[in-house]
């Protein structure tokens, strides 16, 4: 028996958005799958607290889930649509506040 987790499949581009982000989800995809997830969770921890500042990584992570929602909106329900925009929104949000304090 082989201890070794099976690959996850190579990434498939059907249209132009996706084949300009081919090389991008390669890399992602040979990432190991809690490097993405700690870095976006680094990103908005050090966006909460650098004040004005935040705003840059927060921007950073609200491009990146956009990003990840563009690609993965033909594939998606109405309800992950929906769950995905509130947490961009959410994060939106953050670094709004962030740029204009009270």
């Amino acid at each position: 028996m082989s201890s070794s987790p099976t690959p996850r499949p190579e990434p498939v581009a059907t249209n132009a958005f996706e084949r300009a982000s081919l090389p991008a989800t390669r890399f992602l995809a040979h990432l190991p799958p809690l490097v993405p997830i700690v870095a976006v969770f680094l990103l908005v921890l050090v966006g909460a607290f650098l004040g004005p500042w935040g705003a840059i990584p927060l921007g950073l992570v609200v491009l990146f889930l956009l990003w990840m929602l563009a690609l993965s909106w033909p594939r998606l329900t109405t309800s992950e649509v929906l769950m995905r925009a509130a947490v961009i929104v959410l994060v939106l949000a953050l670094a709004a506040i962030k740029l204009f304090p009270r």
